[in-house]
């Protein structure tokens, strides 16, 4: 009789991918030699046991994988961006991974290469500009984060008066913790918050705000504190930069305003606001204290 994957033994698995990706991070991918990355002695170990795993549960698995490993490559840059395509690319990686692991017809050591081929393949397919940036640099590559801040602080530069926030509230970009989500949200607003993590509560959704559905003349309040219009410049500035994708989500964001509504971004797009019609938008610019760019907020008039 086959036995199966107890809770306590996924548990086990989902550990141990953890620590296979901590066991490479910030390794650099796009260096010649991708002898660096292997697999650690516990995943060797764990492989013993994979032909144990249901169909179910190995596609469990396979899902957290692709996760874990888009959010360490977000870690370390976090200028990425992988639409659906490339997730579910992605998890093909991964599907495969998990057959050669149970079909066992190559060395560990050939697994490991195919599969860190495939990951930089992919990598440089979804994001061409990394490998300019990486592919003469040192075996570990510096991180290109974002930082969380605090909400009294994106309140602050957004120059947004909370007490009259016309509702409801939707925070582009909100972060792993939601900060500015959570806080609104104990004043009694109603609010969502979108990002590429994973979230267990309620009012923070996963969702790539390039694939999101805002809607029309939904919400009451957007902001984006360091979020959309930071990565918008980013792609605005590069060869190969996504600015197409971008310049149409900024429209829908606006669109997606109620009469009265404002949309709240830092740092400022003025390559683009300059184009709005302003007798639909009123277009509005604060200084930010020791910061070389300001602030906007957009409101609809019509």
């Amino acid at each position: 009789m086959q036995h199966t994957m107890r809770p306590l033994q996924m548990d086990r698995f989902t550990e141990n991918i953890d620590s296979q990706i901590e066991f490479n991070q910030s390794k650099n991918i796009f260096l010649d030699n991708l002898d660096i990355f292997q697999f650690a002695k516990e995943t060797v170990k764990a492989i013993s046991d994979i032909d144990r795993l249901t169909p179910d549960s190995k596609q469990s698995l396979i899902d957290y994988a692709t996760d874990k490993a888009i959010e360490e490559f977000c870690r370390v840059n976090q200028y990425y961006s992988f639409d659906l395509k490339a997730k579910n690319n992605l998890r093909k990686i991964y599907s495969d991974l998990f057959e050669n692991f149970q079909t066992k017809t190559n060395s560990i050591e050939d697994i490991s290469k195919n599969h860190y081929e495939k990951l930089k393949s992919w990598l440089k397919e979804n994001n061409p500009f990394a490998e300019k940036i990486y592919k003469n640099s040192d075996e570990k590559v510096s991180q290109v984060a974002c930082s969380e801040y605090s909400p009294e602080l994106q309140i602050d530069i957004l120059q947004i008066d909370v007490k009259h926030l016309m509702q409801p509230v939707l925070d582009i970009g909100c972060g792993v913790n939601g900060y500015l989500v959570n806080y609104l949200k104990n004043q009694g607003i109603e609010v969502l918050g979108i990002d590429r993590f994973k979230f267990t509560t309620s009012n923070l959704i996963t969702a790539d705000w390039l694939e999101y559905d805002y809607g029309k003349e939904k919400w009451g309040t957007i902001v984006s504190n360091l979020g959309f219009s930071n990565h918008f410049n980013h792609h605005n500035l590069r060869e190969d930069g996504n600015y197409i994708e971008y310049g149409k989500t900024y429209m829908n964001i606006l669109n997606s305003l109620k009469v009265g509504g404002c949309f709240y971004y830092a740092p400022d797009l003025p390559f683009i606001e300059k184009y709005l019609d302003n007798k639909q938008f009123d277009l509005r610019k604060y200084e930010i204290n020791e910061c070389d760019f300001k602030t906007t907020k957009i409101q609809k008039m019509r």
